[in-house]
């Protein structure tokens, strides 16, 4: 057999490899919600279009989650939530913590540093977090 009639079924292998193992998901800011919610309003009004521009919104894209709906299957593991907003920080699997209620602004960007701060700084591909000192 020549090496280029190895080679396709070599890069069939590879990429039946590449897309049928799951992938690792970075981190994600799941926020519960529910309709009728003038906290989950609030929320949306004042921080939702900034986050995504945020160097937390980078390293914690929001992911949103109705606590009336079934929670998605890759969030099984997962426990739900009854008050809403709440906001669970997750990582590879893992919850990291989580935020009951919208405090305001203030209070929401200070906890969700505090949670950010204990990612897991070995992650190669995610974006550099800010050292404390």
């Amino acid at each position: 057999m020549r090496w280029p009639a190895l080679m396709l079924p070599l890069m069939l292998l590879t990429a039946l490899a590449v897309f049928a193992v799951p992938q690792a998901r970075a981190a994600e800011l799941v926020m519960f919600e529910q309709k009728g919610c003038e906290w989950c309003a609030r929320w949306h009004a004042e921080i939702g279009p900034i986050y995504p521009k945020t160097e937390e919104g980078r390293q914690a894209p929001l992911r949103r989650v109705d606590i009336h709906e079934p929670m998605p299957d890759d969030l099984g593991w997962m426990k739900g939530e009854r008050f809403t907003p709440s906001f669970a920080l997750i990582e590879d699997g893992r919850e990291i913590g989580r935020i009951r209620g919208y405090p305001g602004q203030d209070f929401f960007w200070g906890l969700l540093g505090q949670m950010i701060e204990k990612l897991d700084p070995s992650d190669e591909d995610a974006p550099s977090r800010p050292t404390s000192g």
